[in-house]
This record gives C-alpha cells, sequence and structure tokens, in this order.
C-alpha cells in the first residue's frame, strides 16, 4: 500500500509540475493573433480582444480573457461583446502546439440582433458570382475547434427593422455540439416589457448539417409563465414541445408536433411561415380546450349593474396611457402579414358560455380579414358568425351575418350583463355591420337587421294574462280570473324583426302565443340607457270564469298594453275599459249592420245605415 502511495503522489507530482511548465512555456497571448485571424476566414467576422490572454488551471485547464467584442463585417455595433470570456481547452493538442477549445463561456454578455449589428456589404465593393467562405490554410500553425458555448447571466437585444426593440434578461444558454454539427441547447431568459414580465425554459436538439440551405429543431421541452398588466392576476403558464424546420431558399420556417398549454388550455397543430416584406402564416391548431376567460383579463362589461360589476373579478390593470405614445388605429397589425388559418376547439369557453366543437376557417390578406367559417355549439344550440373585416383603413369596416338556432336567450344576456330576465330557445338569421369588433361597439354604432324569433319563452316581473284579467274583474262583476301567481308572462311561441340602428333596437312585427294568451305589437330598445318602450294588443284566451258571453267577448278583445321603462324598473299601463267599449261598438255595429241589411229597401234601414256610417 505504502508503495501505491508513494506512486500516486509521484505521478501527481509529475503531472502539477508539467501544468507548471507548459503554462511557463506556453503563452496563450501567442493564440490572439490565430484567433482573430481564424475567426475572420471562417466567418468574416472581426474578433476583438482587450486586455492580456492569461491561464487558470484549476479545475479546468482555460485561457481567460478581459472584454471581447464579435462584429460582423460592416455593422455599426458588436454582435456580441462581454468583460470577461474563458476558453477551456484540451490539454494534450497544446504540446503539439495545437489549440482545440473544448468550451467557450462568456459571462455578463450583452448580444445584439439588431439591424446596427447586421452584416453590411460596404459600399463599391465588387459583387462576386456567389458568395463564398474562405478555407482555412491546411499548412497553418494552429488548428481550431469550438464543441461547447456557454453564455451566463447575459442580455439579448432583439430588433425586426423599424419594429420595437426587445430585451431579454438573464440569459443562460448552454449549448453543446458534436462532430456532425448537431447540437444540444437548454435556454432560459427573462423578457420585461410593457409591464409585462415573461421567463422561458427552452430545451432542445438542433441539427445544422446541411446548414444554411436547412437547419432542424427539436424542441422536447418549453416551460413559460406570462404575469403583469392585461394578463389575468394569476398569470399564464404553461409548457410544451414541437419540431421545427427552416429553409434557407423559400425562407420559410415551419412547426409540427406541437403540443401546448396555457393554464388550463391545451393546443397541438402545426404551421408554417414565409419571411418577407409581407409574411405569409398558415396554421393548422387544434384545441382539445380553450379557456378565454384564464388566458384574458376580467373586464367590466357596459350594461352590468353595480351589483353584477362587484360579483366580477377586480379586472387587472391595463397598460399605461402614455401622453407621447403615437396612436395605432384598431387593427392595424392585419396589415402587416397574410395568413390562412383553420382552428377547432373541442370545448371553448367565453364570457361564462361553454361552446363545443367549434371550427373556424379565417384568411387574411394584408388587413382583409375573411371569416369563411367561425360555427360551435352552445347547449342544445347551435351558432355561426361568418363575416368580414376591412383593416386596411385607419376607420375598420365589418359585416356579419349571424346564424343562431335553438341558443337559450338567458345565457347570452347573463354573458354580456344585459339586466333582463328572460329565458327561451332563441334563434336569428341577420345581417349586421359596423367598424369596432366588440360587446361595446356593437352596442353603440353597429347596424342591421334579423329576424328573431324564441320557443318557450318566460319574462320575469311582468304576468300579461294577469295584468288583463285583474283589470277586467276590477271593472266588471261579470267574470273572474283563475288565481295565477307567477309573476311571468310565459310563450310558446314569439317571432320579430329586429332592426338596429346605433344603439337603438326596433321591434316590428311582434307575435307571440299561448295556451292562456295571444299577442302581437312593436317596441323599441335603447341599448345604451337601457330603457324600452313597447306596445302590445293582448288577447287572453283562456283562465276566464264568470258570464259565458262576455268570457266569449274577452277573448276575441285585444288589450292595448304599453311596458316601458328602465329595464330594470319596468312601468306599464293598460285601458281595459276603452278595450271593453271597443268591443261592445264593434258588436253593437255589426248587428245594427246586419238588421239594416235586412231592411235596406225601408227607409229605417237607409237611417240606420247612415249612422252606422257616421259612428
Amino acid at each position: 500500500m505504502r508503495r501505491l502511495l508513494t506512486t500516486l503522489m509521484i505521478l501527481l507530482v509529475v503531472l502539477v509540475a508539467g501544468l507548471s511548465a507548459l503554462v511557463m512555456l506556453v503563452n496563450p497571448n501567442d493564440f490572439r493573433s490565430y484567433m482573430v485571424r481564424e475567426v475572420e476566414a471562417r466567418s468574416g467576422y472581426q474578433l476583438k480582444l482587450d486586455g492580456p490572454l492569461r491561464w487558470h488551471v484549476w479545475p479546468q485547464l482555460s485561457i481567460l480573457s478581459g472584454r471581447m467584442s464579435l462584429t460582423a463585417p460592416g455593422a455599426k455595433d458588436a454582435l456580441v461583446s462581454a468583460d470577461n470570456m474563458r476558453l477551456d481547452v484540451a490539454l494534450w493538442p497544446l504540446l503539439s502546439h495545437q489549440l482545440q477549445v473544448k468550451q467557450v463561456m462568456l459571462k455578463g454578455a450583452v448580444i445584439q440582433l439588431t439591424p446596427q449589428s447586421e452584416a453590411h456589404r460596404p459600399e463599391n465593393a465588387p459583387v462576386g458570382p456567389r458568395d463564398s467562405v474562405p478555407h482555412p490554410d491546411n499548412s497553418a500553425r494552429w488548428s481550431y475547434d469550438i464543441s461547447r458555448l456557454k453564455v451566463a447571466d447575459s442580455l439579448l437585444v432583439f430588433q425586426h427593422e423599424d419594429d420595437e426593440q426587445v430585451t431579454v434578461r438573464n440569459i443562460n444558454i448552454d449549448m453543446e455540439q458534436n462532430d456532425k454539427r448537431q447540437a444540444a441547447i437548454e435556454l432560459s431568459g427573462r423578457i420585461t416589457r410593457d409591464q409585462r414580465d415573461v421567463t422561458l425554459a427552452v430545451t432542445a436538439n438542433l441539427d445544422r448539417n446541411d446548414y444554411p440551405q436547412r437547419m432542424t429543431m427539436n424542441v422536447s421541452q418549453l416551460n413559460w409563465q406570462a404575469r403583469g398588466a392585461g394578463l389575468p392576476q394569476s398569470g399564464i403558464s404553461g409548457q410544451g414541445r414541437f419540431q421545427a424546420e427552416w429553409q434557407e431558399p423559400s425562407k420559410t420556417l415551419s412547426f409540427s408536433d406541437l403540443a401546448m398549454s396555457a393554464n388550463d388550455s391545451a393546443v397541438s397543430g402545426s404551421g408554417s411561415v414565409v419571411l418577407g416584406d409581407m409574411p405569409r402564416w398558415m396554421l393548422d391548431l387544434n384545441f382539445d380546450t380553450l379557456n378565454l376567460e384564464n388566458l384574458v383579463a376580467a373586464q367590466e362589461v357596459s350594461g352590468a349593474t353595480p351589483q353584477q360589476q362587484g360579483q366580477q373579478a377586480r379586472p387587472t390593470p391595463g397598460r399605461p396611457v402614455i401622453a407621447s405614445e403615437i396612436h395605432h388605429d384598431d387593427y392595424q397589425l392585419l396589415r402587416g402579414f397574410s395568413a390562412e388559418a383553420r382552428l377547432t376547439a373541442k370545448s371553448l369557453r367565453w364570457r361564462g358560455l361553454d361552446f363545443t366543437n367549434v371550427s373556424a376557417a379565417l384568411k387574411n390578406d394584408a388587413g382583409l380579414l375573411d371569416i369563411a367559417r367561425l360555427d360551435g355549439t352552445l347547449g342544445q344550440g347551435r351558432m355561426s358568425l361568418p363575416g368580414r373585416l376591412d383593416a386596411r383603413t385607419p376607420e375598420p369596416a365589418a359585416a356579419f351575418r349571424p346564424a343562431i338556432d335553438n341558443i337559450e336567450i338567458g345565457d347570452i344576456l347573463r354573458a354580456f350583463n344585459y339586466p333582463i330576465a328572460l329565458t327561451g330557445r332563441f334563434s336569428m338569421h341577420g345581417d349586421f355591420t359596423g367598424g369596432r369588433i366588440d360587446a361595446d361597439a356593437f352596442r353603440d354604432s353597429w347596424q342591421g337587421q334579423a329576424d328573431v324569433s324564441m320557443a318557450n319563452s318566460r319574462m320575469e316581473g311582468l304576468n300579461f294574462q294577469q295584468l288583463v284579467q285583474q283589470a277586467v274583474e276590477r271593472s266588471s262583476s261579470n267574470v273572474s280570473a283563475q288565481q295565477n301567481y307567477d309573476n311571468a308572462t310565459s310563450l310558446a311561441s314569439f317571432s320579430a324583426v329586429a332592426r338596429l340602428n346605433r344603439g337603438q333596437l326596433r321591434l316590428d312585427q311582434m307575435k307571440g302565443e299561448s295556451a292562456m294568451l295571444a299577442l302581437d305589437g312593436t317596441g323599441q330598445l335603447d341599448l345604451v340607457k337601457e330603457q324600452c318602450d313597447t306596445r302590445f294588443n293582448v288577447r287572453v284566451t283562456d283562465g276566464w270564469k264568470g258570464d259565458s258571453a262576455l268570457i266569449a267577448r274577452l277573448q276575441k278583445t285585444a288589450v292595448p298594453l304599453r311596458v316601458y321603462g328602465p329595464w330594470q324598473q319596468l312601468s306599464y299601463s293598460l285601458d281595459i275599459d276603452q278595450a271593453l267599449r271597443k268591443q261592445l261598438q264593434d258588436e253593437a255595429k255589426r248587428r245594427l249592420n246586419d238588421w239594416a241589411e235586412r231592411h235596406k229597401n225601408s227607409e229605417k234601414g237607409k237611417d240606420v245605415k247612415e249612422l252606422i256610417d257616421k259612428l
């Protein structure tokens, strides 16, 4: 054992002595001009190293440098700059005067992907038949190789042409590649912009064997989280994976095998984008679940009562308004690209509404958005909203052709906080035009008309049958009404023609029937002030007791009923005496007219005829 320990100690001393001799005999500054020359020869980039190079022996044999920068040909700013750089080198190649760099490590680096850091061809530079990369000189004394790159606590600044800059902080990159130009990458960072904070962590494999013609990436793990203004209070977080491919000849970036989550929403699919002055997107996305309520900050909706607003979740503060900020008109982003998208969702939740089997087919042509299909199932009914949005001018113009069949109207009213206690199976087919696409704009400025109908409707607060029967009981002792304590009007069927004009909704040709009553009329609803003024002619066809002759007349008598005022405090007026008087007058006219017809050749018959004409 003693001999073994002695042998190990001797080997350790020899190793330490050898490293010390190597450090003393090999000056790392001898590599400075070689590294600068090789980087320029292989890539055209200018490497600048400030300060002397020095050895670092433990725990890894390394060369340390001071401030460094890497600049593209003709660029104004450096692509990469760092205060410190460490080159981990292989020991044995140094014995044969070779520099094999196993790892490059940058700490506190600044990476700029901006127009100022891009390569630019000098003015009046000769143009060859094709660009070529100079080959290294095989007779050179030194060889150069890098297998691993590590970046810690660094900063990435990204800007595309004249767009705003995006800054990614706390960048950490660990990339290791093999001789087949295949790399394993781990990356993390944090983006802070517009009072929003996004953190990312990516694990991926990159294959650039065919670069620059083709490059593929398999992102096996992507974790992300977003918080801040305009987002839900708890933020949005998720994970996912996908495969991406870059085709240089066609400038096409495509992705496939996408599986991504965001809170409780999940999407899969594929897509591609052809980059250029006008990017062209192709998307095919399928959502297992899409809960928009957990992806968009809660917003108060106009028309909600103070009590309803208090019950809503407190909205997340929006982005601050900057006085000097340039105003951008609505939907201007649509003008910057073209796209075709096919979207499906097994389940979609929005404003408390649970849709199923949602599908959409959309096409955008530089601001002209065509929604060929947008439909889904809600409860036992179905909804379709095809339309078009023209956002090529500062004033957008939208046109939609909604088709709604057998949807519960109460769910829709609650979703938009309309204080109307109405239920029933609602159907509508119409055409509407307007500007911005949102609930407030539709309420304030949209126009159009539609045929509407409801089945098994029930309006709480007023019982039309009860109002008429109680008024008759007060004016006549010959009839009475069956006891009905239901404070609602129920109709088996209802139909009307609706005309919307900038917040004013007019209902014409209203007709409704049930086993107890029948009605018709017209009405006007103010969607902004939440007031109405409707006039009905109501016939109560059942529920009477008493004089059969009077009941028969009442069943044929249409009683004028006016319902008006604020939606939450409706008032009504009706004049049963006037209705009964008119019915009696009509009955008297009918009988007198029959008598006059039977005695039309007599003098009295002619006198009665003249009297009827004057009435």
